[in-house]
């Protein structure tokens, strides 16, 4: 969680799902080709992909980096940061940088679950997307939205469909329905056809909208 290097790890069956998903479907056969190299990047830190993904709840990619790089000039520079630097920050201090009342409590909360040792990282290499699911939103400010994009971001799980996600939605409606709304049975519906590389597909239809890359 700091400005210092980081070692960005990327998914080895991304060049697999690119193969899948041309010969699948008609508009990432042209969308895929457009980004060359580019592709999903993990951090490898659990706690920052959470609080990167509370940070970045209900607004756009654009806005959650600007409020992210103000909350990240709050902590001590130049080392990797982690939980119980942001129980240091003062709450006014992170309001000040652009987060809501809600937003700090949240990053609170989840950095004393990280803190109190009750997140079991060690355990999610042999659980299913459901199952940490279901562990990670009994944490306050995680919802069933920001469960998945740790599944993508962190664990990088090849097959996450995230129904909820606004940019997801924008989307299948621009490339998909002439920008005409879309409901969730319709979303689901093509993400059948995407599967088993969901998440690869969800990350060429955010680029379709911001070719600035979505990180967590």
């Amino acid at each position: 969680m700091a400005d210092a290097p980081v070692s960005l790890v990327t998914p080895d069956y991304w060049d697999e799902a690119c193969r899948h998903l041309v010969r699948r479907d008609r508009v990432l056969k042209k969308l895929i080709p457009q980004f060359g190299e580019a592709r999903l990047q993990s951090r490898g830190d659990a706690f920052t992909t959470l609080a990167r993904s509370i940070v970045g709840q209900q607004i756009s990619v654009k806005a959650a980096q600007a409020v992210w790089e103000r909350f990240v000039h709050l902590l001590p520079p130049g080392q990797r940061h982690g939980p119980t630097d942001v129980l240091a920050v003062d709450s006014t201090a992170m309001r000040a940088a652009g987060l809501s009342a809600r937003k700090v409590d949240y990053l609170r909360d989840l950095a004393q679950h990280f803190v109190q040792g009750e997140v079991h990282e060690t355990d999610w290499a042999a659980m299913g997307d459901e199952s940490i699911i279901e562990e990670l939103v009994a944490i306050r400010g995680i919802g069933r939205w920001t469960a998945e994009m740790f599944l993508i971001f962190h664990l990088m799980r090849p097959n996450v469909l995230p129904v909820d996600d606004l940019g997801l939605v924008k989307a299948i409606s621009l490339n998909y329905f002439s920008g005409e709304p879309v409901s969730r049975a319709e979303v689901r519906e093509l993400g059948d056809a995407w599967a088993p590389y969901r998440s690869v597909a969800t990350w060429y239809m955010w680029r379709s909208l911001d070719p600035l890359p979505v990180e967590y």
